[in-house]
């Protein structure tokens, strides 16, 4: 990862109905893209501290999840740099680990990356459910757009994944 300049970390857990949206649409940009080494996509999922490597060697953090900021459901949501939500709760169990307190722990050890943007979607259903809600699967395609404009804004090349052909 010494390489990386850019972490695309996908958070959520699949088995929450919209929470899965950030691991299941890291996974669609990094299908479609070929990005160089100076770009890891990570499925953080529910990973906890294990993503703290990760945070702490990049550069740049761009964060995709399912985002509660009090808007309509389905609306896009972008976060920036002081924006994005970093602390730490007491817990009954150490198990308990969120994005917020990883990023409250780089930030503590002065280790936070230099640019972080979170974009996500306004989740109409986190419950335990499969798959996303009418309202969330109607904006992916311009979450999916957002995440490759700021990847381009970052000076990322993007270029499209060959087909791979069986033979």
């Amino acid at each position: 990862m010494s390489e990386a300049t850019t972490v695309v970390l996908g958070v959520g857990s699949p088995l929450m109905g919209d929470d899965g949206l950030g691991v299941s649409v890291v996974r669609i940009v990094d299908e479609r893209w070929s990005t160089g080494r100076d770009v890891v996509f990570l499925d953080g999922g529910t990973w906890g501290m294990r993503v703290l490597p990760f945070i702490e060697e990049a550069e740049r953090l761009l964060i995709v999840d399912a985002i509660n900021a009090g808007k309509e459901a389905g609306s896009l949501v972008r976060l920036e740099d002081e924006e994005i939500p970093r602390h730490l709760h007491q817990k009954l169990s150490p198990h308990q680990i969120e994005l917020g307190e990883v990023l409250a722990v780089a930030q503590l050890r002065d280790r936070f990356p230099s640019k972080a943007v979170a974009l996500g979607i306004e989740p109409a259903r986190i419950e335990l459910h499969d798959g996303f809600s009418d309202e969330v699967s109607g904006t992916i395609p311009e979450l999916v757009a957002a995440i490759e404009a700021q990847l381009a804004a970052w000076g990322h090349a993007l270029r499209p994944r060959e087909a791979v052909v069986d033979a």
